[in-house]
């Protein structure tokens, strides 16, 4: 499966499609010429762009009544459900909602964004992703799971202040992270959901290799040509450090529980998924920071927001 395969003539469906992936996959579809795309929001005024372009737009809540949100998903044939942004307890149950609506309106096969080892995985919120996969699993859709690794655009978060004070400070001692670009993802997005294939498989989607924090900011240092140097910390270090910088002990939390994921090795497998599905090569950590040099020299983003 590449960029270049022919492309499924079904209807295709993308869920939470006003995001940053949801759009860019939206983007990559229509460069591929490949017939209808109903797309779905809980604000569809935000894809008026996606609109005018022949993409037919939807309002959906995945909190929505089944009878609703099936009405909405009417007419898909294959789907890319994102998952939400939303992190607490509804996540989970709002999800399997929308995979029974998607068997409901006759969806044959789905496409979820999902999370490494999902049912091993420390990571707090992993209960959702492994529930998800599982209340998938357990109907009569085909399906593909991407088990995205950590997103390199997460490093906008933490970098740029770590630039100004010198420091990178996690809880990840010496694990390692197998970091991949939303692009790399929304390209595989793509390419699956217009494939055609019908399968049901898991593919770990990932950079091409991984690195610890101290690589990450040898990498930083020399690309952005700004002195750093890692602390890893404690958990509980690391949890009362976020909250000192404006973010609710909930979300201080998840954070860190990435950061001990990361540090069991739980983030660390490498895989050519990217290159396989798409026919071209994940970049690079370093490759990414030197197209994104700019936004990391500009002034810090506020956790808090």
């Amino acid at each position: 499966m590449n960029d270049t395969a022919s492309t499924t003539n079904q209807a295709l469906l993308v869920t939470g499609a006003s995001g940053q992936l949801g759009r860019r996959v939206l983007d990559l579809l229509l460069a591929r010429g490949v017939g209808r795309i109903i797309a779905t929001t809980r604000k569809p005024e935000s894809l008026a762009e996606y609109r005018a372009r022949g993409v037919e737009v939807r309002r959906a809540s995945f909190a929505d009544a089944p009878a609703t949100l099936a009405a909405a998903f009417e007419g898909a044939q294959r789907a890319l459900l994102i998952s939400t942004d939303d992190v607490t307890e509804q996540r989970l149950p709002q999800q399997a909602n929308a995979v029974k609506a998607l068997e409901a309106a006759g969806v044959a096969h789905v496409v979820y964004t999902s999370l490494p080892a999902a049912d091993t995985s420390t990571v707090l919120i992993a209960p959702h992703h492994a529930g998800t996969e599982k209340a998938i699993a357990e109907t009569k859709l085909g399906y593909t799971f991407l088990r995205n690794n950590l997103y390199a655009e997460m490093l906008f978060l933490s970098l740029p202040g770590a630039l100004a004070s010198g420091q990178l400070v996690d809880a990840r001692g010496r694990g390692k992270t197998a970091f991949v670009t939303r692009e790399d993802c929304a390209r595989v997005a793509a390419a699956v959901l217009a494939s055609g294939k019908t399968e049901r498989a898991a593919h770990d989607v990932t950079g091409p290799e991984a690195l610890t924090s101290d690589e990450v900011v040898a990498i930083a240092s020399e690309v952005l040509e700004k002195p750093l140097a890692h602390l890893s910390v404690s958990k509980e270090a690391r949890i009362d450090g976020v909250v000192k910088h404006g973010l609710p002990r909930p979300l201080a939390e998840l954070i860190a529980s990435f950061d001990v994921s990361i540090a069991r090795g739980e983030l660390e497998r490498v895989t050519d998924s990217v290159e396989k599905l798409t026919g071209k090569k994940p970049q690079s950590l370093r490759e990414f920071m030197l197209a994104s040099r700019a936004a990391f020299l500009a002034p810090p983003r506020s956790l808090a927001h």
